[in-house]
């Protein structure tokens, strides 16, 4: 449940050029961190699930560009 919300509000959040910019990775981190926090994830704990979030979607943003555009 934790993952698919994370999915969704990555994506929701993401631009084209969001690996680029500094302003809105940093605005994907903190929606990353409050669904972390309403799911009751362990505090010292988030920033680190946080950043291995963040990572995996850089990976598979690239497969995000043509959903998004269709959609």
């Amino acid at each position: 449940m934790i993952a698919h919300e994370l999915v969704e509000t990555v994506r929701a959040n993401a631009t084209i050029d969001w690996t680029l910019r500094d302003d809105v990775r940093a605005k994907l981190r903190v929606c990353v961190k409050r669904v972390l926090r309403k799911h009751g994830y362990p505090p010292d704990q988030r920033e680190q699930a946080t950043k291995t979030v963040l990572e995996q979607a850089e990976i598979l943003s690239a497969g995000w560009a043509p959903s998004r555009a269709a959609g």
